[in-house]
């Protein structure tokens, strides 16, 4: 009977037993294994995506920027020995036109002759009507593109010429034709009363006022014209106007007169310069051009724009000058920056017509690429075999230079030479500024303008706005997420957390369009009542906090445990309704009526109405969401054995969150910042709008300011592509990339760190 029993449970047991390999469980097994293994891999292929991504970013934005930094380069080509070139005499001036096709050579005897550029074939020529037995002795050319130049003459005559170019299309052939006209008559102007021979000259043309500068041994000879036109008979008429200016003992080595006709340049050879006010007749004052007793002067010449004079001696230096003025507003000539060409005398530098670069050639034949404003030595190279006379091209691509009877041509590639690190990242002395200065500014409406692409006041203006920003989002958003994780009923926190985080779908331009026309004219008419906000709401908090600690047990039972906070809604609206209301009033009791006026006019504390405490408030709410989430979570995430445990022990709750919950949440919290500081960072669309995008470096919370990321979105569809300001605008991302990078590398340590050191908790 037992073992019949045995044998039928047996039976009913192995009837009830689960098969695990039956062919639908296998196959659903090898399924799960498939998903599995897939999923593994697309997890892991779409991560080395992005990494492979964010690399050709970085490679691609590093690409654009390289060239930025890269020097000059000078080709040569086929040496020219024309057979008219042998006909003529010493050259004192060598031209090219705008297309590269065209040259002009004038000589001594005062013979223009116009030739190919490119093979030296001789095209037309011209004669300038010099008086008989009169020979040319000195030249001098306007402001770079002008194409006006002046002659000094042996009797003591001046004659002005402009060499111009006509474009044709004979037999639909291009051909452009060289010529000479007279702006001021073919008649030479008398300068010396006395018929001496000019030995340097000096030429400006303001409007229709044409100043005219020479010097006879060491005296000095100005005059004015001005040149009036009858628009009904079209007649000429030249006034004339002798300025009278004081005298100077030394031989001059050279005249330069500035385009605005206010001072007048006298060089000489003692390596001093005599600096005339010509809308006075008085002599600014004298200065002292060289290092040591025993340099001399030897050229100098204007750059484009006529501010800065660039002035080279003998032993192969050149130097920056301009006037610079004072505190007391007296301006006096003052040494920028410094270049050297070599160890031989500076003969001859050329300014570029379209930007702030200039060409120095000396005596050895060794030619000097140089650029002003960013103090960069692009390049040296021998170009000829002793002394010779040079030419540059209007778009500074080409250089002719006639040296012992041949003419050599030579290309320049010189793309990017207002870029280097000092014009990046130093202060750097601009023309007409009255100290080096960190200064953006790369675009203006003149011809003549000097580009300034200082980085330093955008990567100023971005750590700017993320320090306001995180200020203000910070505390707010970590003691928020440490209450609602620690402290708040769990059925309340369902309701707050994803309010937050819904939050962040915002978009940040409809928050800046917010900021720009609303919040920053109310915080221009209301600022004691913010800064009061401000201040009040933490004291309103605590007070109120004072108060129900004090009531009644029965009454503070009756508020269930975690639903504390509900409170505080109307003790902040109260808050926020006073500090607002009472603004008027106190703007009247302590600021005289305008809070901005007083800042400005008694503390001396600049106000602009869109300014860093509008973007600390707009982008602190944007910035709130993503540090709250994340921390939150963090602290959330806290194993409850730990919280418990250290209660049982006798730790209070406020114990155990400072010593307990915080430490081991702090990888997280700090995670939490630094992702939130990224996108303080990195935020265009808030600063764009509400921060005026006044690129100044000023910790001013009144102030504006301009990030890297507005300023990339504001400049990139005007910048022409190739240019330099295009390349140091992918450079501005690149920096922006690259402090995302050490930012995010040095949190990962941090956090790492937080990690070890909090485990054991």
């Amino acid at each position: 009977m037992n073992d019949l029993a045995d044998e039928t449970m047996t039976s009913s047991t192995k009837s009830q037993r689960l098969d695990f390999n039956t062919p639908a469980l296998q196959r659903k097994r090898r399924m799960r294994a498939l998903k599995d293994h897939l999923a593994r891999w697309y997890v892991s292929i779409g991560g080395l995506a992005v990494l492979g991504a964010i690399t050709l970013i970085f490679f691609y934005l590093t690409s654009v920027v390289l060239p930025i930094f890269g020097g000059a380069s000078l080709e040569a080509r086929d040496a020219q020995q024309p057979a008219w070139l042998a006909q003529q005499g010493k050259p004192l001036l060598i031209a090219i036109e705008e297309q590269n096709q065209v040259a002009m050579r004038l000589d001594q005897t005062g013979q223009v002759q116009f030739f190919e550029l490119k093979t030296g074939k001789a095209l037309n020529r011209a004669s300038l009507p010099l008086p008989a037995g009169v020979a040319v002795t000195s030249v001098v050319e306007d402001q770079p593109g002008s194409r006006r130049v002046a002659l000094g003459l042996s009797n003591g005559q001046a004659l002005v010429l402009q060499h111009n170019y006509r474009v044709t299309y004979p037999d639909n052939v291009k051909t452009i034709v060289g010529g000479i006209d007279y702006p001021f008559g073919e008649a030479p102007i008398a300068l010396d009363p006395q018929g001496r021979a000019l030995d340097h000259v000096g030429l400006s043309l303001n409007d229709s006022t044409l100043m005219l500068a020479a010097s006879t041994g060491s005296e000095l000879h100005v005059l004015s014209l001005s040149r009036e036109e009858n628009l009904f008979t079209g007649e000429v008429t030249l006034d004339e106007q002798r300025l009278s200016l004081p005298q100077i003992a030394d031989p001059i080595r050279a005249l330069v007169v500035d385009p605005r006709q206010q001072w007048l340049y006298v060089f000489n050879g003692r390596a001093t310069a005599d600096v005339f006010d010509l809308r006075s007749n008085s002599l600014n004052g004298r200065y002292n051009l060289a290092h040591d007793g025993e340099t001399e002067i030897s050229t100098a010449t204007s750059l484009l724009g006529g501010i800065s004079l660039m002035v080279g001696d003998s032993k192969g230096g050149i130097a920056q000058w301009f006037m610079v003025r004072d505190q007391e507003g007296k301006a006096a000539l003052t040494r920028i920056r410094e270049f050297q060409l070599g160890d031989s005398p500076v003969t001859q530098i050329l300014a570029e017509e379209r930007r702030k670069g200039f060409l120095a050639l000396d005596a050895k034949g060794t030619l000097g690429i140089f650029h002003s404003t960013a103090h960069r030595t692009l390049l040296t190279q021998q170009v000829a075999e002793g002394a010779a006379v040079a030419a540059l091209s209007p778009r500074a691509t080409r250089v002719l230079v006639e040296s012992n009877g041949q003419l050599q041509r030579f290309v320049i590639d010189n793309p990017h030479p207002e870029v280097s690190w000092s014009a990046l990242w130093g202060k750097v002395w601009y023309e007409s500024y009255d100290e080096p200065k960190y200064v953006w500014q790369s675009t203006s409406a003149n011809t003549d303008f000097e580009p300034k692409l200082s980085l330093a006041p955008l990567t100023f203006g971005t750590l700017k706005a993320a320090f306001y920003a995180m200020l203000l989002a910070a505390p707010l958003a970590i003691c928020a997420a440490i209450y609602t994780a620690y402290f708040m009923a769990p059925a309340m926190r369902r309701k707050v957390k994803p309010v937050i985080e819904l939050m962040e779908a915002l978009p940040t331009v409809i928050l800046g369009f917010f900021a720009g026309l609303f919040l920053a004219p109310y915080v221009e008419g209301h600022l004691p009542g913010i800064f009061s906000l401000l201040l009040l709401t933490p004291v309103g908090i605590l007070l109120a906090a004072w108060l129900w600690s004090r009531l009644p047990e029965s009454i503070r039972l009756r508020v269930p445990d975690g639903w504390e906070a509900a409170l505080l809604i109307p003790v902040i609206l109260a808050v926020a309704a006073l500090s607002l209301g009472m603004s008027g009033h106190l703007e009247n009791w302590f600021f005289g009526g305008d809070m901005r006026l007083w800042l400005s006019n008694d503390l001396g504390i600049p106000f602009d109405q869109r300014n860093a405490l509008v973007v600390g408030l707009a982008m602190g709410f944007a910035v709130i969401p993503n540090i709250f989430s994340i921390a939150e979570d963090a602290v959330f995430s806290v194993p409850k054995s730990l919280t418990f445990g250290s209660l049982a022990l006798g730790a209070t709750p406020w114990q155990t969150l400072t010593r307990v919950v915080i430490l081991t949440a702090s990888p997280g919290i700090f995670s939490a910042l630094m992702i939130g500081l990224g996108r303080a960072v990195g935020e265009t669309m808030i600063v764009l709008m509400a921060t005026g995008n006044t690129p100044i470096m000023d910790m001013n919370i009144f102030e504006g300011l301009r990030t890297l990321a507005a300023n990339t979105a504001v400049e990139m569809p005007e910048s022409e592509v190739g240019s330099s300001h295009y390349r140091v605008l992918f450079l501005a991302a690149l920096v922006l990339l690259a402090f995302t990078f050490v930012m995010n590398t040095l949190a990962e340590l941090i956090r790492t760190r937080l990690r070890k050191k909090y485990a054991s908790l």
